[in-house]
């Protein structure tokens, strides 16, 4: 299986300490400006700032009016990179959004030749508005670029910009009019995001916010060389092998089919389990999650703090599921309770006392 994102560096290894403090520093920043424009929200935007810090996708689900496009937008205004917000409809064709080839007339020499114009796509940051209410023939056209970070056009790949973010707005209640995502599209977005209703506190300040005059400026902290250097820091985060082990452990104890001796709430409620980028993204969340809890290696309770957003999308229910009430969220809490972490190995525990030293 190959690398899931293609956010690389050739920087040379940062100091730990020192780079825990600049992504804190960098996290502080943005989340200062964002919750200037947004109330609340805090795990929602920790959730959206470790993808953004991992270069990988996220997926945002809530019902209408949490402020899903606001933060996605604001965020964006808080970074110097390109942003487009691309609304997706019913018909909104391949083309609308990754672009199109011309032809052009050479007025000195009547010469024609084809043209790509590039689409929306071509930019940093893209908010997928509603990516559910567009046909399976567009949201496939997303996912060459989400995989491979380019286009492809009359057989020429134009390359995207780096960095390169889709985060996706779905509203999970609405089902007229929709068109579920299919896996393999599901599967490239790191987060899975669950937009809950504010707290009343919460909800007054929004209200008073949005019915007075308020004008916001938001100031960028961050240029797409600051966001590059961010995603090679928290590349470079240890982790030691027991750690791997832990979190294929919860990967591949989901796979029903792989052998008879599975948890019961995976025998019971799981008709497919998740694939290796669930493991991929879970040892890479866990690394930025370290760094931003101040940890300079990469330890089990990191990798439990980013379980839930890589596999609940990843798991597939059966029937019984359904009938009984149980969500992909509960199975993998459970697997979660019930994993063991082996740290008896000694080769491991040398292994995390050189990366402590």
């Amino acid at each position: 299986m190959t690398d899931p994102l293609e956010a690389k560096s050739t920087a040379p290894t940062a100091d730990p300490d020192a780079a825990v403090r600049e992504v804190t520093a960098a996290y502080e920043r943005i989340a200062e400006q964002v919750h200037t424009v947004v109330v609340g929200q805090d795990e929602v935007l920790d959730e959206l700032l470790t993808t953004l810090f991992c270069g990988g996708h996220a997926l945002l689900m809530g019902v209408p009016g949490l402020a899903k496009t606001l933060l996605i937008s604001t965020i964006s205004r808080t970074l110097s990179l390109g942003f487009s917000r691309i609304q997706f409809t019913p018909d909104l064709m391949p083309s609308d959004m990754t672009g199109t080839e011309v032809i052009e007339e050479d007025k000195a020499t009547g010469a024609r030749e084809l043209r790509f114009v590039k689409g929306p796509i071509f930019s940093n940051v893209i908010l997928a508005d509603e990516i559910n209410r567009t046909p399976p023939k567009t949201q496939a056209a997303l996912l060459e670029a989400m995989q491979e970070r380019q286009v492809t056009a009359g057989g020429v790949r134009h390359p995207l910009p780096s960095p390169f973010f889709v985060l996706a707005t779905q509203n999970p209640i609405e089902q007229e009019g929709t068109y579920p995502l299919p896996e393999a599209q599901l599967d490239r977005f790191m987060f899975n995001i669950l937009i809950d209703y504010p707290t009343e506190e919460e909800e007054i300040q929004i209200v008073q916010q949005t019915t007075a005059i308020q004008e916001v400026s938001l100031t960028p902290v961050l240029s797409g060389d600051d966001v590059l250097r961010i995603q090679s820091l928290v590349r470079q985060v240890p982790v030691a092998d027991h750690v791997v082990r832990y979190a294929l452990q919860i990967t591949r104890s989901t796979r029903v089919r792989e052998a008879s001796e599975k948890p019961e709430v995976v025998r019971d409620y799981v008709a497919w389990g998740a694939g290796p980028r669930a493991s991929q993204y879970l040892i890479l969340a866990a690394k930025a999650k370290a760094i931003l809890s101040g940890c300079t290696h990469v330890m089990p309770e990191h990798v439990k703090a980013v379980a839930l957003p890589v596999m609940r999308h990843r798991i597939i229910t059966n029937f019984n599921a359904e009938a009984d009430g149980v969500t992909t969220d509960d199975i993998v809490q459970r697997l979660i309770d019930d994993t063991p972490i082996d740290t008896a190995d000694a080769a491991t525990t040398r292994q995390m006392d050189a990366v402590m030293r």
